[in-house]
């Protein structure tokens, strides 16, 4: 499976379980923190500017969003998580829109956690990681903002990420920099092939 990671199309937004998208194509599936740099990441992966929206405001992705990627898989973008200034409410109806999408079986093929490099995972993060655990796919964690960090903090970071996500080796953990383009192509490669396993 050859993807072509530049031709990309928004399809929809789910603000509810009923219109997730479920046509059998392979999901590869986003999350992360309000403020850590989702959008930006996903408009590095496909080569785009303003594709994914970058919310001046974090935590405004209240739906789960679909872009279908050359007509072969999708990127689906999760809301983003523990943003303080949302309404209560807000939060539950995003808390029961993700676990509605987490628990129905068949959706997520790859995932996807994107968390800061400079610090250790939150417990937001924690909670994430376990959730895709819990699904039994494989996932993938990008570490972003890695341009933020100077070369010797790299290494205790990422080991840091690993051990407080309690990450086993066969998660692999990319040092990624939506700014700068760094662990692009590693994350797509890791994409193409998980997709295809």
């Amino acid at each position: 499976m050859s993807i072509n990671f530049n031709k990309a199309e928004f399809v929809l937004s789910a603000v509810k379980q009923s219109t997730f998208v479920r046509d059998g194509r392979p999901q590869v599936t986003f999350a992360g923190r309000s403020n850590v740099g989702k959008s930006s990441v996903i408009n590095r992966l496909l080569g785009r500017k303003n594709f994914a929206r970058v919310g001046a405001t974090p935590g405004k992705t209240s739906q789960i969003n679909y872009f279908l990627i050359d007509g072969q898989i999708y990127f689906t973008d999760l809301p983003g998580y523990g943003y303080a200034k949302v309404s209560k409410d807000e939060r539950d109806r995003w808390g029961r829109l993700m676990e509605n999408y987490f628990q129905e079986e068949g959706l997520i093929t790859v995932g996807v956690l994107i968390v800061d490099a400079r610090h250790k995972p939150t417990a937001d993060d924690v909670t994430m990681c376990d959730w895709f655990k819990g699904t039994g796919c494989p996932f993938i964690v990008v570490a972003n903002k890695l341009d933020k960090l100077k070369n010797r903090e790299i290494e205790p970071n990422m080991q840091r990420i690993r051990e407080t996500l309690e990450l086993d080796e066969s998660v692999a953990l990319v040092p990624f920099s939506a700014e700068k383009g760094i662990g692009k192509t590693e994350v797509l490669s890791l994409i193409e092939q998980l997709c295809q396993d």
